[in-house]
């Protein structure tokens, strides 16, 4: 009986990982960011998509007081003996809000790019067309675009051009970044107000550029807050808030009688 595995394995006197001896090929010789790339494309990045890839991880390591960096102090707070569950706390928090929205819209693109067919457009009127139409159709559809506007940034996200500046220094700004940057340019014209292209978008965007598969994006997102939140939660130890924040929303709760409609 055999299990294969092309990631690690073991033996009394050795530990081999993607084919690599660990600690004569790997440790001290390969960053982490750079490993988390190979495990899943089973190849090691280039020291471009290194650049990419890392910039994305760094992009969304942290963004301050968000509910799964509150999930992960107020869980400390009352599980100090679990720090496995403070951090699982907050990236159970990764949702269509905060964080998926790196998967949800690298797999947007990738499906637009998909139905288009493999002649990409020559030029920007031809990306911008091509937008439009896939604006168009999710508006009439009900959905929403994912990847524009942000509850923070409302009119620029510091994050977006600098991933797409590092993406095009590198030749990585593939055609789901060309896609993404001509819906930032056309969605005016449907939707009737502009909205900013967020960081969690553009990083969907540069992975999906990488050829990382779409439907994996969101566990790149977790692996980029799992260190965020760990900063967060020592940041807890050190100046603690979640008490604060507990009592905070405890004393002022206010009792409404459930059959009246009036919320206030």
């Amino acid at each position: 009986m055999s299990y294969p595995t092309s990631l690690g394995t073991s033996t009394a006197d050795e530990i081999r990982l993607l084919g690599q001896d660990l600690t004569a090929d790997l440790m001290g010789k390969v960053s982490f960011g750079e490993l988390a790339f190979w495990l899943v494309a089973l190849r090691r990045p280039t020291p471009g998509e290194t650049r990419v890839f890392e910039a994305v991880l760094v992009a969304l390591a942290d963004h301050g007081f968000t509910p799964t960096a509150i999930a992960a102090r107020l869980t400390y707070l009352s599980a100090p003996d679990s720090l496995q569950g403070a951090l699982a706390a907050g990236l159970l928090g990764g949702g269509s809000r905060f964080l998926g929205v790196t998967e949800d819209c690298g797999q947007y693109l990738h499906d637009v790019l998909a139905q288009h067919g493999p002649e990409l457009p020559a030029d920007d009127a031809a990306w911008d067309a091509l937008a439009l139409a896939a604006v168009r159709r999710t508006k009439e559809s009900g959905q929403y675009v994912p990847g524009l506007g942000h509850p923070v940034h409302k009119v620029r996200d510091p994050r977006t051009a600098v991933l797409i500046d590092i993406a095009q220094g590198e030749g990585l700004r593939g055609p789901h970044l060309r896609l993404f940057e001509a819906i930032g340019r056309v969605h005016e014209q449907v939707l009737g107000r502009r909205l900013p292209l967020n960081g969690a978008g553009v990083c969907g965007a540069a992975l999906a550029d990488l050829g990382l598969p779409p439907e994996l994006l969101r566990g790149f997102a977790l692996l980029a807050r799992c260190a965020g939140l760990l900063g967060q939660i020592a940041e807890e130890r050190r100046r603690p808030i979640g008490m604060d924040a507990y009592l905070s929303i405890d004393r002022n709760a206010v009792y409404v009688d459930p059959t009246t409609t009036d919320s206030a």
